[in-house]
């Protein structure tokens, strides 16, 4: 009976070890490189974002979209021990357009850990444009085929946000372009936003962390600083102006959710 006792005790212990093996979490042990894909979601006072679409903002100006396109760039991820990886600045920079549908960023080869915070920046940096344009890479020629740069001399557009609106004082459908970038040292409009993610991105040679982004294109112009287009509906070197529409586009991205997974949809 002892020894049955003994086999029986021996037998449950090593089903219980390997039931707690088998339920360990995939993100137990995160190992090697990974993938982390950040989709931009762009929307419109809490709906889908559709080019040609109308609504209207706080200002009773009501607005048909037909472009958004933006720069994000030099993105960091911050790590449950406060770690900061930072991306190669050389593969950092990336165009998202709602036009082409391009609206999905994949940063590769990122450390295996457990992310809780993303920063990253809207627009090209200084540093960047000093490099020359030989120094650009595939930039530059993405930018110009996207109507993203005004010319080398002049920069990049980090923001194209342009359609038609009306207002009680502009009835007619009235068209509105606002570009948004930096004109030298002195009206430098480059902007990083940092965000929680609220639920960790696990990344490992077998994890690949979705990160869902809802972007606010109301909010360019009608965010903490508002912007009347009846007032002026063609914005692209204001020294008054073009500071708060880069503040309010900094502001327009949050976090939806993180789906974490191996990746394969992508």
């Amino acid at each position: 009976m002892k020894s049955l006792y003994k086999l029986s005790t021996l037998l449950f212990l090593f089903v219980s070890v390997t039931s707690c093996s088998d339920d360990d979490s995939p993100g137990d042990n995160l190992t090697g490189e990974g993938r982390v894909i950040i989709e931009f979601d762009n929307s419109v006072a809490g709906d889908d974002l559709i080019l040609g679409s109308s609504y209207t903002n706080s200002q009773a100006e009501t607005l048909t979209i037909n472009r958004l396109n933006y720069i994000v760039s030099n993105f960091r991820l911050t790590d449950t021990q406060g770690n900061v990886f930072t991306y190669p600045k050389e593969y950092g920079y990336f165009i998202t357009s709602e036009e082409t549908g391009n609206t999905e960023v994949v940063l590769m080869n990122i450390p295996a850990g457990r992310y809780t915070a993303m920063t990253f920046g809207i627009g090209v940096d200084q540093e960047k444009y000093l490099l020359g344009a030989e120094g650009q890479g595939d930039l530059l020629t993405e930018a110009e085929s996207t109507d993203m740069m005004w010319s080398w001399q002049a920069g990049y557009k980090f923001l194209n946000f342009e359609g038609t609106f009306t207002s009680s004082t502009v009835p007619e459908n009235t068209y509105f372009q606002i570009h948004m970038g930096s004109h030298g040292s002195s009206l430098d409009n480059y902007k990083e936003t940092t965000l929680s993610l609220g639920t960790e991105a696990l990344v490992s040679d077998e994890m690949t962390p979705i990160i869902h982004l809802v972007v606010n294109a109301g909010n360019i112009l009608d965010g903490d600083n508002k912007i009347s287009l009846a007032e002026q509906a063609v914005i692209m070197v204001s020294e008054e102006k073009s500071p708060k529409i880069a503040e309010n586009t900094a502001n327009m991205f949050s976090v939806d959710h993180v789906h974490n997974g191996d990746g394969s949809s992508h």
